[in-house]
């Protein structure tokens, strides 16, 4: 309103760039290194706890407050009747909503560009894989499009997508190799339709909105010749080269607004492996309210020490 300007901050790597591969591609390691030659911020991939890192907090917080869903249990029964599987594609849909709303409000704040790994356009490779691994049913589907129909088409997609393309065998005695416990129970099928829905889906999709790099897992450990590639990419697809300093201010307020962006996706849809009955939620609510730092806003919590509450 007083003539702050978005497009004066930006310069040649204001982007938001993503890599994108299978489990152990490299693409953290990737994604990193290019943060880093290229003065971008690294976000790396969201996690369970995300919106627990967002909001200040150091603690880890169980399961039932966060997606009341379990890691280890999707690798080790992927097809549990509980509904987990699915628990956890919804709740990683979430953060990455969250993490990519930051990316944005950083690069539209500060002008500097965000390196990430995976993001939330890139999210429902997974939901594909699996349900063509049998892990989930046709109404978790039919569920997390609705969601996601309503809620993603309000960001900007990456300016650049880079998929590191390791053959799914690799990826599996990768991952045998140096896994987890946990992780070494994950079967080799649902690896393979990982990187098939990136291939016949993804990747075609995301062309049309995003400029796309592909390199092998051997190219992608070259990082001098990526961060070449991804300087010389020219910016010519819709919708970025739509935007104006308006369009960018109304971004930015949206992105600003955690609680807007959760509103988007909560959705009154009944769906058994995702719904709590009320009883069953006010249990839970009262139980989060009664953690320490918990029960008041960010800053007023005594019981943590916050100071000045009455002052503030």
């Amino acid at each position: 309103m007083l003539g702050e300007r978005t497009t004066k901050r930006f310069g040649p790597n204001s982007k938001i760039v993503t890599v994108d591969g299978n489990l152990a591609s490299g693409k953290g390691k990737l994604a990193q290194a290019l943060a880093e030659k290229l003065g971008m911020k690294y976000m790396p991939e969201a996690d369970q706890n995300y919106i627990n890192k967002i909001t200040g907090h150091t603690d880890i917080l169980p399961d039932k407050f966060s997606g009341l869903y379990s890691l280890k249990k999707f690798y080790e029964d992927p097809k549990c009747s509980d509904g987990n599987s699915y628990r956890l594609q919804i709740w990683l849909y979430s953060m990455r909503m969250l993490q990519y709303a930051d990316a944005l409000n950083h690069l539209l704040s500060t002008g500097q560009g965000v390196v990430l790994e995976r993001s939330v356009f890139s999210d429902y490779v997974f939901l594909d894989a699996m349900y063509k691994s049998k892990y989930i049913r046709k109404q978790c589907v039919n569920h997390y499009n609705e969601i996601k129909k309503v809620s993603i088409d309000e960001y900007l997609p990456p300016h650049v997508v880079i998929y590191v393309d390791v053959p799914a065998a690799d990826v599996y005695k990768r991952i045998q190799e140096r896994g987890n416990t946990a992780e070494k129970k994950v079967e080799l099928s649902y690896l393979q339709n990982i990187e098939d829905v990136y291939k016949t889906s993804f990747l075609p999709q995301i062309s049309e909105t995003s400029e796309v790099l592909q390199y092998t897992g051997a190219e992608a450990e070259n990082v001098d010749q990526v961060v070449e590639d991804v300087e010389y990419v020219k910016i010519t697809k819709a919708p970025w080269t739509e935007q104006n300093d308006v369009t960018f201010h109304d971004l930015r307020i949206l992105v600003q607004d955690k609680y807007n962006i959760i509103d988007l996706y909560n959705l009154p849809i009944f769906v058994p492996e995702v719904t709590v009955g009320g009883l069953e939620y006010d249990k839970l609510y009262y139980q989060f309210k009664a953690l320490p730092g918990r029960k008041y806003a960010t800053g007023y919590n005594a019981d943590i020490g916050d100071k000045n509450i009455w002052f503030k």
